[in-house]
C-alpha cells in the first residue's frame, strides 16, 4: 500500500487541506502530512481539526502522531514536521 503523503505549505488553506485529509482517511484510514516552518505547522494543525469535523459525522475520530523527518529540498536537507493521521472509531465523549 502506498502511503499518501500531503505536502502543507504556510499558504495551503486548511479547509481545502481538511477535505484532502478527510478523502484520504475514508479511503485508507491513514495519511501522512509533511510541514516547514511555523506557519505550515500551524496551517497542517488547523486543517487536522477542521478534518476531524468533516469525518465526526460518519463515525470516524482521527488521532495524530507528530514526529520529524529530513526532507530534501533541492540539494538542501531540511527537517520537516511529520504529522502522521490514522482513523478510529468514535467511542465516548469528545473533547
Amino acid at each position: 500500500m502506498k502511503t499518501e503523503i500531503l505536502r502543507v505549505s504556510a499558504n495551503s488553506r486548511p479547509s481545502a487541506v481538511a477535505g484532502a485529509i478527510a478523502g484520504v482517511i475514508r479511503e485508507s484510514g491513514y495519511v501522512e502530512m509533511q510541514a516547514i516552518g511555523a506557519s505550515a505547522v500551524n496551517q497542517a494543525v488547523k486543517a487536522i481539526a477542521i478534518a476531524r469535523g468533516y469525518l465526526a459525522p460518519g463515525g470516524i475520530d482521527i488521532v495524530c502522531l507528530p514526529a520529524f523527518t529530513d526532507v530534501m529540498i533541492g540539494q538542501e536537507e531540511r527537517t520537516a514536521v511529520k504529522l502522521v493521521i490514522e482513523s478510529r472509531p468514535i467511542s465516548g465523549e469528545r473533547d
